[in-house]
């Protein structure tokens, strides 16, 4: 009977640094369905007032799309703070920033470890109280939100996630969540050992590509999936140069596909860090649909056939798995 009673709810963002008069959305974390809008006061403020059948993971963005917070939209006032942008003032935000200060104590410690065992210690003790935090939580938003954040990634493979879900059916029902399945299905089905799979999109002049334009030609390819706004992505072409250095004489081609980012600012980063191989513009999301990848760099070898021979690695690791392949 509580169910069919809508909840009156008002939220405050006191200083949004745009102009009066500004329309600002608050939406759907999970959805991206706009729930409510309002506009900003002459002092920069901006006041949503509704009601709301159950409390949900919202975020204010105004219109231009830059984010001015993340909340979970409940019953009752809830402000956001100045000073932190936390949202403050209701049970499940009060919980969820409770849960971020005792996240942050145990991270501290982390910096003061000084051996590889006492930092994994440190890493295992925060995963296991996010996971803690989702178990307690999976009912409300709070436990999604943590989920979606940081939980999510103590579950590396399919199989692991799926039984996670199994325990926790409530986390499945959210669109993200099925996402992150959909993607780690794409993974695994474009895992070591599996053929390519090819996908096609348009560049920023026009000209279509298919990923078989460069790859399963009988040679090795190295395929970088990257940004220009990236940091590590940036990091790993250095890592790429070398080994292309390396193997100037052997049957090995580098190709960087730019996803997630503006043609002109892949251009740019591409003369800036004088890459020497075949960068290819406006990928977007079509390569990390058809691969699952959910961040990037994202580097895989194809071999000459096509077949993947490795994905997801970085550095050294990445080093090490090239000379195997071309041993």
């Amino acid at each position: 009977m509580a169910s069919a009673y809508a909840a009156p709810y008002k939220v405050l963002h006191p200083a949004t640094d745009l102009d009066e008069g500004a329309v600002v959305y608050l939406v759907n974390y999970d959805t991206t369905d706009k729930i409510d809008s309002t506009l900003v006061n002459d002092e920069g403020a901006a006041l949503f007032k509704g009601e709301i059948d159950e409390p949900v993971m919202a975020r204010i963005i105004a219109s231009d799309g830059s984010r001015l917070g993340d909340l979970i939209l409940e019953d009752g006032s809830i402000a956001i703070s100045e000073k932190s942008r936390r949202a403050v003032g209701s049970m499940l935000n009060d919980r969820f920033n409770a849960f971020v200060d005792s996240l942050n104590s145990i991270a501290v410690t982390y910096d003061s470890a000084t051996e590889d065992a006492a930092r994994q210690a440190v890493i295992d003790r925060y995963n296991d109280f996010a996971l803690a935090t989702v178990a307690e939580n999976s009912d409300n938003p709070v436990g999604y939100y943590v989920f979606m954040n940081i939980a999510s990634g103590c579950f590396p493979t399919l199989p692991e996630l799926n039984a996670y879900l199994a325990k926790h059916p409530e986390l499945a029902s959210y669109k993200r969540v099925q996402r992150m399945v959909d993607s780690m299905t794409k993974k695994d089905n474009t895992s070591a050992g599996k053929m390519m799979t090819d996908f096609e999109f348009t560049d920023h002049e026009g000209k279509t590509h298919r990923l078989s334009d460069y790859a399963g030609k009988g040679r090795y390819t190295l395929v970088d999936f990257w940004a220009s706004w990236c940091g590590p992505c940036i990091r790993e072409i250095a890592v790429l140069k070398e080994i292309q250095k390396q193997y100037a004489d052997a049957p090995l081609d580098i190709v960087g596909i730019a996803v997630w980012d503006k043609p002109e600012d892949t251009l740019r980063a591409a003369t800036r860090l004088e890459i020497p191989w075949t960068v290819v513009t406006n990928a977007q999301n079509v390569p990390t649909d058809a691969y699952g990848i959910l961040g990037i760099p994202c580097i895989i070898l194809f071999g000459p056939d096509g077949k993947i021979i490795f994905r997801d690695l970085q550095g050294d690791d990445l080093r090490a798995a090239v000379a195997e392949a071309l041993k």
